[in-house]
């Protein structure tokens, strides 16, 4: 069994207090054990425009963010790996990329995946969200990979109502699938434990789900639902953050992929799987 954290704060379009929680979450994750921190969706900033999201936005070799973390993860006495969400800079374009990055002990970005499922969504009496006018889609699914944890799977936020995505994932090997995530409050009442769960049952993996929390502007007209959450592969939510306030806060819960393997032999749901010869399609 190894710990994992996951991570909740409040990011604003400071990008200098965004990597200070960050780092606050980092030496909390430290201090418990954990070997790694999953960090949310859009960590580095939340701006209030859609063209302040495009102008803040850096390359990742040049991210003021990036290099802080990386510098903080080098400058510890215990390992720690972080997965963080960010935006990265298109050269040439009006629009940027929402992407997951994996940073190793050593500081390395060793993983990179691009949002692939834009959150497009006009809700009555709530929030007109389009995340893509500022932001461009990524175009292919990242092979899960090795980690202290286990084999992981990178989605982020709206990939979660695409079951098709996670079910990939898992073909592929995934023993835990994270959704770095700021979701509206109004869709995380209703749906952010619904899903995850949901996820984690049709996929028979650990779901860590790090999220934004609170208001992250003034005006308080962008807010996020936070109660950041691991999930076992039963559906069992194992850890949750409470959503009291923006404090920076972590969640911890013990990987042990003993329980991937004991949940896929006891339901064997891929031997059983049927694919193009009834769908017409396989994942």
């Amino acid at each position: 069994m190894t710990l994992a954290a996951a991570g909740q704060f409040c990011a604003t379009g400071c990008i200098v207090e965004n990597l200070a929680s960050v780092k606050t979450l980092i030496h909390k994750s430290v201090e418990s054990g954990a070997k790694v921190l999953f960090l949310p969706e859009a960590s580095d900033y939340i701006a209030r425009s859609p063209a302040e999201t495009v102008a803040l936005a850096k390359p990742i070799d040049q991210s003021e963010f990036v290099i802080g973390i990386q510098q903080e993860l080098r400058n510890l006495d215990t390992p720690l790996e972080v997965s963080v969400g960010i935006h990265e800079a298109v050269e040439n374009e009006d629009r940027c990329k929402n992407v997951l990055l994996w940073i190793n002990s050593g500081g390395e970005v060793t993983q990179r995946y691009q949002k692939l499922h834009l959150f497009d969504v006009n809700l009555k009496n709530g929030p007109i969200l389009m995340e893509s006018r500022s932001v461009q889609p990524g175009q292919e699914v990242l092979p899960p990979f090795d980690t202290v944890l286990g084999k992981i799977g990178y989605a982020i936020c709206y990939d979660i109502r695409f079951p098709e995505h996670s079910l990939r994932l898992r073909t592929l090997g995934a023993d835990i699938i994270t959704y770095p995530s700021a979701f509206t409050v109004r869709t995380g009442q209703a749906h952010w434990e619904l899903l995850g769960r949901s996820r984690a049952v049709d996929t028979q993996t650990y779901v860590i789900m790090p999220a934004q929390v609170g208001a992250h502007d003034p005006d308080g007209k962008r807010r996020s639902w936070g109660h950041a959450m691991i999930i076992d592969p039963w559906g069992t939510v194992l850890a949750q953050c409470s959503d009291t306030d923006s404090v920076p806060r972590i969640c911890l819960a013990d990987i042990d992929l003993e329980v991937v393997k004991k949940v896929r032999t006891d339901m064997p749901l891929w031997q059983q799987r049927r694919g193009i010869d009834v769908y017409g399609y396989d994942v």
